[in-house]
Order: structure tokens, then C-alpha cells, then sequence
């Protein structure tokens, strides 16, 4: 009898190992899973056109602006993404064929690759967007067009660029808290031009500027040689406070300052400029993303790279937050309330829900120094004072493309 008991204590002890057993082939099974690296791929995206002269002695953008910054945004997201098992990599397409970007982001998504950098012009941009659909997730670094923020509304594509009303709303406001609010304002022949000058003639009448006159430069002297005799003339007519300028190519703007008629402060695209990031910010931890980016790429950061490092970074605080890569997921986050972004501007950033901006402040420049930052203080709104700068709910007709359900979230 004792030899029996023994017997079926043994194959108890027996049957309890291998339910234990069993119970825990499936923990680790889970357990592996768990350690299994996530791959997150993003395609940048960028046309590069061969660029015409300018007719001033400007400083050309590197051709290489937002594919830098798209780097360090790879580069800070693998350095937190590693305790995670998250691992970045960037594909990129640099070309001056529109159609050759477009094929590579159809093979893209043909590979598994939906979250897309784009630096392209609006019209490039609207293509790609209505060619890969809903199942891409689209970052506007490039284009500072309103009217992808009012009118021509893309569902799947979210703007890390400010848009031109942004700029000039933070610009006005400024000008505004200075009492300057008699304006001439002299714009460019370029279509760019004539947008940032329409974006101007908004921020005025929004914040109490006046144009009291608008003169056109037309004119391809060699304004390295006549400017000083040129431009008092060309800026007589009226007591103005301030000269607004609208040349984002720099074909004049630089040499208004200091040869205008009236000796007046100058702002816009030359002077004080309003801008989404500059080397002399600072502030805000900045300095140590400037030390990134100049240590990695040899140069200063620009707004483009800015742009295309916070869409990076959009990406990767999704990622983190949900612990996964689907395209609707993350779409739904960003534009959700619980999406915050810390980029170094002293404010943490969030998107849009009726256009698909990105909220952020705007530094305002001038070469050697950060004058100011925008909202300025004192400027009041319902929600955040960050809507005060660009288009806000009322003012925009693609509410309904960003509140659509994300697999329906394509262009529309």
C-alpha cells in the first residue's frame, strides 16, 4: 500500500509538469514574439529642379534640404526606438522627373512601404496623393501652398510645412504689437510671389494692417550695380511704417534694405522674416538639434529639413505610443487630441483635425538673430492660440476629408 501511494503521487506530480509545461509553451511563444524587432520603412520623396538664376546675389537652398533632416529624424528615432525594438529606415528618391517619383512611390507601396515623406510642389503632391490612396500616409515637407490647407483637400496627406497664411499671420501679428501699421507692399512677378503677396493682403486685414501702396518689381536689372540708385525711387508714395516684400526667390528683396526712400524697417521674404526654423534658434533644447544636424549633414538646418525631420518624428511617437505601423492607426492618432509632438519650439505640436497642419510656432529671423516667436502675446482664441496662425476651422472647406474614416481617408 505504501508502494501504491507512492506510485500515484508520482503520477500526479507526472501530470502537473506537463500541464505546467503546456500552460507555458504558449507564454513563450508570446514571450518571442514580444522581442521580435518592429520594422518601421518611410520613403522621402523629393523634386529637384533645375534652378533658374536669380537675379540678386542670394544664397541658393542645398539640394539637398529636407532629405537631411528626414535622416536625423531616422537617426533620433532608432537612437529611442532601440530600448523598444523598433528599427527606422528611410528609402529616398531624389529627382527632377515627376513621373520617375511617382513610379517610385507606386513601387513602394508595392513593397510595404506607405508612410511617405514628400518634398514636391502642390500640384506633384495632389498627384501622388490620389495615386496611392487611402492606404498611404503622406508628410508635405515641401509646399506652402493655402490651398492645400482650404480648398484642395487631401485626406491622406498631413502638412509638417507651415503654409504662406501661417507665416504672414505670425508676421502681422508682430508688426501689430509694434504699432506698425501703415504697409508698401512690393511682390515679385513669380506665381510664388503673387501667393505669398496674397497671403500678406490676408494677414493685414485679419490683423489691422494697412496697405496704403503695392507696387510690382517686373524689371531684370543687374541690381548688384544700380540698387542704390534704383530702389529710393521705386519706393517713394506714402508715410509707410514698414516695407512687406513677397519674392521667396530673392530676386529683389534683399537689396530694398537700407536703399528704400523712406528710411523704414523691411520684412516678409527678406529682412524679418517669419520662418519655420532657423539656425539662430536656440531655445528650447534647439541647440542640441542644431549640434545634430550640423555635426551629420556639415551645414545649418533649413525649414524643409525641419519639416521632413518632424514628419519623421510624427512617425515614430505613433509608432511608440500604438506598437504598430498600420496606416489608419497611426492617421487616427495624429489627428486625435492625444497626439502631442516635442520638437523644440516650446510648445509640444499637434495636428489639425480640419486640414491636417501641423499646429507650431513661427520664429521670426533676421540672419544673425531670433527676434521674436509667434503667437505673440495677448492674442486670444477658443482653443489654442496656435490656431491664430493660418486658417482656422471656419476658414477651411476639408473638414470632412480629415474626419472621414481613415480606410475612406484618401484625396478628395
Amino acid at each position: 500500500m505504501p508502494c501504491l501511494h507512492f506510485y500515484q503521487r508520482l503520477s500526479l506530480c507526472l501530470s502537473a509538469s506537463l500541464l505546467l509545461c503546456s500552460l507555458q509553451a504558449p507564454a513563450r511563444a508570446a514571450d518571442k514574439a514580444t522581442d521580435a524587432e518592429l520594422e518601421v520603412r518611410v520613403g522621402y520623396l523629393s523634386y529637384r529642379p533645375a534652378t533658374p538664376p536669380a537675379l540678386s546675389n542670394v544664397l541658393p537652398e542645398p539640394r539637398d534640404s529636407g532629405l537631411r533632416g528626414a535622416e536625423l529624424g531616422i537617426s533620433d528615432s532608432n537612437s529611442s526606438g532601440r530600448f523598444l525594438k523598433h528599427h527606422y529606415q528611410l528609402d529616398q528618391l531624389s529627382s527632377d522627373d515627376p513621373d520617375a517619383l511617382l513610379h517610385q512611390a507606386l513601387a513602394w507601396q508595392s513593397s510595404g512601404i506607405h508612410l511617405i515623406v514628400a518634398d514636391l510642389p502642390a500640384a506633384e503632391l495632389a498627384r501622388l496623393s490620389q495615386t496611392l490612396g487611402s492606404n498611404a500616409l503622406i508628410f508635405n515637407a515641401g509646399s506652402s501652398d493655402d490651398a492645400l490647407r482650404t480648398d484642395q483637400c487631401l485626406g491622406n496627406v498631413l502638412h509638417t510645412l507651415p503654409s504662406r497664411a501661417m507665416l504672414t499671420d505670425a508676421l502681422a501679428q508682430w508688426l501689430a504689437s509694434r504699432q506698425w501699421r501703415n504697409w508698401l507692399l512690393i511682390s515679385g512677378s513669380e506665381p510664388e510671389d503673387q501667393a505669398y503677396a496674397r497671403a500678406l493682403h490676408r494677414a493685414a486685414k485679419r490683423f489691422g494692417g494697412k496697405i496704403i501702396d503695392e507696387k510690382a518689381w517686373s524689371f531684370d536689372t543687374d541690381l548688384r550695380r544700380t540698387a542704390q540708385k534704383e530702389m529710393p525711387l521705386f519706393t517713394q508714395g506714402g508715410d509707410y511704417d514698414v516695407i512687406v516684400l513677397a519674392d521667396e526667390r530673392g530676386d529683389f528683396g534683399e537689396y530694398v534694405l537700407y536703399n528704400s526712400w523712406l528710411p523704414r524697417p523691411v520684412a516678409g521674404t527678406q529682412g524679418l522674416t517669419p520662418v519655420a526654423w532657423h539656425r539662430v534658434i536656440e531655445q528650447w533644447g534647439a541647440a542640441q538639434l542644431q549640434s545634430r544636424f550640423e555635426d551629420q549633414s556639415g551645414r545649418w538646418m533649413q525649414a524643409r529639413d525641419y519639416a521632413a525631420w518632424a514628419a519623421v518624428r510624427s512617425i515614430a511617437e505613433s509608432v511608440t505610443r500604438l506598437q504598430q505601423t498600420e496606416v489608419p492607426a497611426l492617421r487616427s492618432y495624429m489627428l486625435s487630441d492625444d497626439f502631442a509632438l516635442a520638437a523644440f519650439k516650446g510648445r509640444k505640436l499637434s495636428y489639425r483635425p480640419w486640414s491636417g497642419q501641423l499646429r507650431q510656432p513661427i520664429a521670426l529671423v533676421h540672419p544673425r538673430a531670433l527676434v521674436s516667436q509667434s503667437p505673440q502675446e495677448g492674442i486670444l482664441h477658443p482653443i489654442t492660440d496656435l490656431d491664430s496662425l493660418g486658417y482656422d476651422a471656419p476658414e477651411s472647406h476639408c473638414a470632412s476629408a480629415y474626419t472621414t474614416d481613415a480606410t475612406d481617408g484618401a484625396a478628395q
